[in-house]
């Protein structure tokens, strides 16, 4: 790991880092998030009542398709050949939330962090915008890296 920024030029000046350079490797990273909300929302979700359909397919798809464009969205982020992208979400009724995991894959320069996480991102909001009309106390909390594997810093495996 690095102790400064590799987004900036000697000049302090925003650029996109030269990965050119680096070897091509096997790289993975796992990202998760949960949106929490009221235990009647929650139920709707599971029993596939809501007006605008079955959230959580849609919040699975838009997740994935959201992984994939993640170069369109970060700027300086690389465009990179995702070689898999997975998006699950789990219902928790014993915390009234979905637990949203991704991970992503591919054999690159560069890491799948970013993609991992504008997953999760992207399939929360998905829920949030699903279910608002029912629940305006939906909350998204512990967006975060769990895993990376793959690239010359090494592997990370969150405590």
């Amino acid at each position: 790991m690095t102790d400064t920024l590799t987004h900036l030029d000697e000049h302090g000046r925003a650029n996109m880092v030269d990965v050119g350079h680096k070897p091509d490797s096997q790289r993975t990273a796992i990202a998760v998030g949960t949106v929490t909300m009221q235990p009647h929302t929650l139920q709707l979700i599971a029993d596939g009542a809501l007006k605008k359909g079955d959230v959580l397919t849609i919040a699975r798809i838009a997740g994935i398709m959201a992984a994939k464009r993640t170069a369109d969205l970060i700027p300086l982020c690389h465009p990179i050949p995702l070689t898999q992208i997975e998006v699950a979400l789990a219902l928790d009724a014993a915390n009234n939330a979905v637990h949203i995991t991704a991970t992503a894959k591919t054999i690159g320069k560069t890491g799948v962090e970013m993609e991992a996480l504008t997953a999760v991102s992207t399939a929360a909001l998905t829920l949030y915008d699903m279910a608002k009309a029912v629940d305006r106390t939906m909350t998204i909390t512990g967006l975060r890296l769990i895993e990376k594997t793959g690239g010359t810093h090494g592997d990370y495996h969150a405590e």
